[in-house]
């Protein structure tokens, strides 16, 4: 799923990534940043908070943005 295709979930629950990140706490650049970055991606991404924003967009859209990212044992951890 590619960044568009992740704002367009957003937007059918009335949110923005802005209103997404400020929701969740973190800062909204580092959710658009974090998006571009990993959207499509193959791999799951190494640093803490990257991961966090992906496992919470997952979770709130319905959709594994990343295969297995929902099944690593830190998905669940935090």
């Amino acid at each position: 799923m590619n960044k568009r295709q992740i704002q367009a979930r957003l937007i059918e629950q009335g949110l923005s990534f802005r209103q997404f990140a400020l929701s969740k706490g973190y800062e909204p650049r580092t959710v658009t940043q974090t998006v571009e970055r990993w959207a499509g991606s193959e791999t799951l991404p190494n640093g803490r908070i990257a991961f966090s924003v992906m496992r919470d967009l997952s979770t709130q859209i319905g959709v594994e943005l990343i295969p297995g990212l929902l099944d690593h044992p830190f998905a669940k951890a935090c």
